[in-house]
């Protein structure tokens, strides 16, 4: 039994989130009682599900798909709305100014200056139109792929949306990446043209946008043209003929663009992820696929509509960036999107935020969380959060603490943390929490619909009670067309392990009421003298010392267990490291996890790598605990932490 298991129902839905939202009013449309009964529908008829949610959702169609799922290719390469023609665009775009919403806003961004801009719907579409069109007078077309190197802001949604008007695909980049970082994405895709920025202010300095992309193309010869959005207005490097700004690129073109319409299944974007070693898996999602999970997760889980303004902490370097531009905009919602961190210019910056754009959905990770709770409460009591109907959470796996220090600060513990688990290959989600069901603390209440998720055992059968793999055994729209230029890797990544079994590489959990836990990657997992667990229970018990801000657990070779545990524990601001603390800290896994799960180590650090999208990277810290080849880096936020976890104490 997990610590997280033996916890109890801490939300229970209202009268008015049992009727006002959007899932609720689906499974009334459709005569269906209780979530368990749309779950087992929607598996066993995913052709009437996905026909029912489209049709739901108002998805618009140039013309009709004759079919919904053809699975002649076989599991792994199926065939979604055949025949059907769309566009991405349209549907996020016009759809909503050709139904009367034209004055709305649809973005609002706030930098981290304190500068803030709002974008209506037709505004929006004029802006995409305007550099659809150049990007067509560049030369770029459809299939052709284009690198978005942006920060978080309007261009970064008005660049997407005009690549993929056209039929072309972006590449999205993190926007603190490195310029070996930013090249390997543009190599690998042969990007025809990168849209970047003169620069952009993190925590009041200036990020040098330009000259990293300079660096990116110099080895990147498929790049011909750059087009630079001025957010700075500095003085940068400039190469003539190949750079242009887009101010006076766009400002000669026409503010109207038809939107090609494509096969559903037609290439969105290609989206990296780091793999353990050798060059990144460029993950190919597709414009219905992409468009239709993201707006299905959105609207049933985290309840998102025309009337919502959606705010995610995220980049668009991380799917949740253009997940969190495609699901506002796709409902006819608002996107609220930032520059900066959200803890400057002052500790209550988050807060504030919600509270200026009235937001009524914000979704941050787990260590965004930790990152707040130094700064004390009440920071967020001094704001009105009272327009919060939804708080989302992904990234990581919850430890008790900072998720009940969330519960009950930023949601007075009256709204629900709509859980979620998925991937960049995913297009969205596996496993949620619903608004109309009730919820245990760190937990998913289940799979979402139309995905069917399971925890397999070592033998690739179901199993309850026990740490187990997360599997899906049945195709979703959204999932990736496998990665770019390698199917082979594709399929051996996911669909090697179990015959016709999509393995995500996730360890999953449920516990006796049926609540579903991550408990880290499956290639994270310690085998602890013949006990497997996952790291995030031993982190769970670390960071509930009111020392630790943040930990990591590692698995290390032992002579006689086979594998022993090492902890890096990050401390809060004024505690100090010290030989009682260490001792103190394995004995308290020690009490809570059982002797023989003591910690072998503990080891202070100033430090954990992350992914952009908050992951900490374990694999790297046990590499580099273990003096081996860290592998793939591209995918860090902080490279820095690698010597913080060298130089632990």
């Amino acid at each position: 039994m997990t610590e997280t298991g033996k916890s109890e129902i801490v939300w229970r839905p209202t009268a008015e989130y049992l009727e006002r939202s959007r899932i609720a009013r689906f499974m009334r449309a459709h005569g269906i009682a209780d979530l368990a009964t749309l779950q087992r529908r929607s598996i066993a008829e995913p052709e009437w599900y996905w026909d029912a949610v489209v049709k739901d959702l108002g998805i618009r169609w140039s013309r009709p798909y004759t079919r919904v799922l053809d699975l002649s290719r076989g599991i792994a390469w199926p065939r979604w709305f055949e025949g059907g023609l769309l566009n991405f665009a349209d549907n996020c775009v016009d759809r909503h100014v050709d139904a009367g919403r034209g004055t709305k806003p649809a973005i609002v961004w706030e930098g981290d200056d304190g500068q803030s801009r709002t974008l209506s719907y037709a505004e929006l579409a004029r802006e995409v139109a305007k550099l659809a069109n150049a990007l067509k007078r560049l030369g770029v077309g459809e299939g052709d792929r284009v690198g978005v190197f942006l920060p978080m802001s309007p261009e970064a949604a008005i660049a997407t949306l005009a690549v993929v008007r056209i039929g072309a695909i972006y590449t999205p980049c993190f926007s603190g990446y490195g310029a070996g970082a930013v090249a390997s994405r543009l190599q690998d895709c042969e990007a025809k043209a990168l849209i970047t920025a003169d620069g952009f202010y993190r925590r009041g300095q200036v990020v040098k946008m330009k000259e990293t992309a300079d660096e990116a193309v110099a080895a990147s010869p498929s790049v011909k043209q750059v087009i630079a959005y001025r957010r700075l207005g500095r003085a940068i490097p400039w190469s003539r003929g190949r750079d242009l700004w887009w101010d006076e690129l766009t400002d000669k073109e026409s503010e109207r663009c038809p939107a090609l319409p494509v096969p559903a299944d037609h290439p969105c974007l290609i989206i990296y992820t780091s793999g353990t070693t050798g060059r990144p898996k460029g993950a190919v999602l597709p414009q219905g696929g992409f468009l239709l999970k993201c707006a299905h997760d959105f609207s049933y889980l985290m309840d998102v509509g025309e009337g919502d303004r959606l705010f995610w902490l995220t980049d668009l370097g991380w799917l949740m960036g253009p997940m969190l531009l495609t699901a506002a905009l796709q409902a006819g919602g608002t996107a609220v999107v930032f520059e900066g961190v959200p803890d400057y210019p002052t500790p209550d910056r988050l807060w504030g935020i919600v509270e200026r754009h009235k937001v009524t959905v914000m979704g941050l990770s787990p260590t965004a969380v930790r990152g707040l709770m130094p700064h004390g409460p009440e920071h967020v009591h001094a704001h009105d959060l009272s327009t919060i109907r939804i708080i989302g959470s992904t990234g990581e796996p919850w430890n008790p603490e900072p998720y009940r220090w969330l519960f009950e600060n930023a949601g007075k513990a009256r709204v629900p943390i709509i859980n979620y688990t998925g991937g960049t290959e995913i297009s969205g989600g596996i496993l949620g929490c619903f608004p109309i069901a009730p919820i245990k603390p760190c937990s998913f209440v289940g799979p979402i619909p139309g995905m069917a998720a399971d925890c397999f055992g070592e033998d690739g059968r179901p199993v309850r009670g026990q740490v187990g793999e997360l599997v899906i055994t049945a195709p979703w729209p959204g999932m990736t067309l496998g990665f770019w230029k390698d199917p082979q890797r594709y399929e051996e990544t996911y669909w090697s392990r179990w015959k016709d079994v999509w393995v995500h590489g996730d360890w999953a959990y449920t516990d006796e009421d049926g609540f579903w836990y991550i408990q880290g990657r499956s290639d994270d997992t310690l085998k602890i003298a013949g006990k497997r667990l996952g790291p995030a229970e031993v982190e769970s018990v670390l960071v509930s010392h009111e020392a630790v801000a943040e930990s990591a657990a590692i698995g290390v070779p032992h002579a006689v267990k086979g594998e022993a545990i090492v902890c890096f524990a990050v401390l809060r601001p004024g505690q100090v490291p010290s030989e009682d603390l260490r001792a103190e800290l394995a004995a308290l896994v020690a009490d809570r996890m059982g002797k023989a799960l003591k910690p072998e180590r503990v080891l202070f650090t100033r430090d954990l790598p992350k992914t952009r999208s908050a992951k900490i990277m374990r694999r790297v810290i046990r590499a580099t605990y273990l003096g081996k080849e860290a592998g793939d880096l591209s995918s860090l936020e902080n490279p820095q932490a690698v010597t913080a976890i060298t130089e632990a104490t």
